[in-house]
């Protein structure tokens, strides 16, 4: 068992918990108890995760109101099904003293985060991630949200959980696409903070395709550990929080405009690139450097070109949507060298010209 303390100063215990193990999920409930009490319980998870078993080894034949999001997946991320779990709740008698409980994957955390953070004007969230990229990256940090019509993450709020718990034997019912897409935010969380750990995982590609439980308990960690670090300097997304968003704003964008046919990790891979080849552009970065990080993500099974459907056209009008864009254009994070993000004025993102993202899209 490997556990992190993430210190929140936002939240009312001022930190959680990060527990992370193999074959955990059913020893998680009566930690529940024992730490809410009477509390009330309200589960939200998806219909592939109910039908991978994971709701059942989570509950243990206990009778908890659950909310199953079907389909499961982007198509209902939005402020439909946020209402639909809200009313739920309500006709389940749950009152402020209620626990929402995230059991899934980036999806299910962020609408459960949300719910959670609106319901009664706020109630406690515990996130139990069961895929790659929720385990990676999405249930630590308190970032919720889900998408409007026109762009990625368009309504959200800071919700930070008050516990996590990660079974990486969850990841075994994973399919391969999905288990390898969402390993692309290890890469990121490498690149922006740990070239040592960009060597981990380049020298263990092979056990981590394989699901080895003790590599993915390291990647667990050592994702948690980057982000649970910048999270704890800027809880709230002022500033340094910022570098979470390495190959995001590029890569929200051709997620969205692929009209969903890249999953997130996916698109964040091909982001990456993206950001490699600004960082060539303006002098941050040099093709060796990127050449290394394309092999890791080739050799992780991830796309790293912008398919021929995606018009580059709607490319460019939907990064002017991003959520961080001011006068209609985003700043974007970039790296002078792996591990290390490049600041300007103390900056985290910085100024690049529409002409040169263009440029580079044209190269992808």
């Amino acid at each position: 068992m490997l556990e992190l303390t993430v210190k929140v100063p936002a939240i009312k215990a001022g930190e959680y918990r990060i527990e992370i193990g193999t074959g955990i999920l059913e020893s998680v409930w009566p930690k529940l108890d024992s730490q809410f009490g009477g509390w009330g319980k309200f589960v939200i998870t998806d219909a592939n995760v109910a039908e991978a078993g994971h709701l059942d080894k989570l509950l243990s034949g206990r009778d908890i109101p659950t909310y199953v999001i079907t389909p499961a997946g982007e198509s209902s991320k939005n402020m439909g099904t946020v209402v639909s779990i809200l009313e739920a709740m309500e006709q389940a008698y749950l009152g402020r003293d209620t626990v929402v409980v995230a059991l899934g994957g980036g999806t299910v955390g962020d609408i459960a985060g949300f719910a959670a953070a609106v319901f009664k004007r706020g109630v406690m969230v515990v996130q139990i991630p069961t895929t790659t990229l929720a385990q990676g990256d999405s249930a630590i940090g308190g970032k919720m949200g889900v998408d409007s019509s026109l762009s990625k993450n368009a309504f959200g709020a800071f919700w930070h959980p008050s516990a996590v718990y990660i079974d990486v034997a969850t990841l075994n019912t994973l399919d391969e696409r999905q288990y390898r897409a969402g390993l692309a935010e290890s890469v990121k969380h490498a690149l922006i903070a740990d070239e040592q750990y960009f060597e981990f995982l380049g020298k263990n590609l092979d056990a981590i395709l394989e699901r080895q439980p003790a590599v993915m308990e390291q990647i667990a960690y050592f994702n948690c550990k980057v982000k649970s670090g910048v999270v704890e300097a800027d809880p709230l997304e002022k500033n340094q929080r910022r570098m979470l968003n390495y190959g995001h704003t590029v890569g929200h964008a051709v997620e969205t405009a692929s009209g969903f046919e890249l999953l997130h990790g996916e698109a964040v891979a091909v982001g990456m690139i993206a950001a490699g080849l600004i960082e060539i552009e303006t002098g941050l970065g040099d093709i060796k450097r990127l050449e290394r990080i394309r092999k890791v993500l080739t050799g992780l099974g991830m796309p790293v070109g912008i398919p021929g459907s995606v018009d580059r056209t709607t490319l460019v009008d939907t990064i002017r949507r991003d959520k961080k864009a001011i006068n209609k254009w985003p700043k974007f994070v970039l790296i002078d060298r792996i591990g290390s993000v490049h600041r300007k004025e103390g900056q985290w993102a910085i100024e690049v010209g529409q002409e040169v993202v263009e440029k580079i899209l044209g190269k992808l």
